[in-house]
C-alpha cells in the first residue's frame, strides 16, 4: 500500500509556492508531481494546511452497520438461516447487501453458522445414539495390544522360479 508523503515535504513545497514560485515549479524543484504540488495548495487554502488523511482502514463497514439491528434480528427469529436467505430478507426490505458484506458482518461480531448435515442430525437420534454408546461400551473390552495390529493383509508371495522364456 501506498504512503503518503511527509507532512515537511508538503510544508517546504508550500513555502516555496508562497515564495512567489508555481506549484509546476515548486514540484520540479522538490521532486514531487505537480499535480501534488496543485493539490496540496488546493487543500491549504481549504482547510488551512495539507495534512495527509488517513490511509487504508474499513471506509464501507458503515453501510451495513446502520442496519444492524433489523439484521440481528433477522437472526433471532429464525437461527438457521443462511446468508442467502438473509440477503433475500433485507432485499425485500429495500437494502441491497452482498453475501460477502454480510459475512464480515457476522464475522466482527464473531456470530458463525453451523449448518447440520443429514448426518449431524441424524448422529442425535435416541437408536443411533443408543447404538453408538453401545459400540463404544464394547470397544473398552478390547485388549489394547492389539489395538495398534496392521490390518493390511500381507504381500503376496514371490516366485522365483524360471518360466524359460514365457
Amino acid at each position: 500500500m501506498s504512503k503518503a508523503l511527509s507532512l515537511d515535504l508538503r510544508s517546504r513545497v508550500l513555502a516555496a509556492i508562497e515564495k512567489g514560485m508555481s506549484c509546476r515549479q515548486a514540484a520540479l524543484r522538490f521532486g514531487v508531481s505537480a499535480s501534488s504540488a496543485i493539490r496540496w495548495r488546493a487543500l491549504e487554502r481549504i482547510q488551512g494546511d495539507a495534512k495527509p488523511k488517513a490511509l487504508g482502514g474499513d471506509r464501507r463497514s458503515g453501510r451495513i452497520e446502520v442496519h444492524a439491528p433489523l439484521i440481528l434480528s433477522l437472526v433471532d427469529e429464525r437461527p438457521d438461516m443462511t446468508l442467502c436467505e438473509i440477503k433475500a430478507a433485507l432485499a425485500a426490505k429495500g437494502i441491497s447487501v452482498g453475501i460477502a458484506t454480510l459475512w464480515r458482518f457476522f464475522e466482527r461480531r464473531r456470530i458463525t453458522f453451523k449448518i447440520k448435515t443429514a448426518h449431524a442430525a441424524e448422529q442425535q437420534r435416541p437408536d443411533v445414539k443408543a447404538a453408538r454408546e453401545a459400540w463404544s461400551e464394547g470397544q473398552r473390552d478390547l485388549d489394547p495390544a492389539r489395538l495398534f495390529l496392521s490390518t493390511r493383509p500381507a504381500p503376496p508371495p514371490k516366485w522365483h522360479v524360471s518360466t524359460g522364456g514365457l
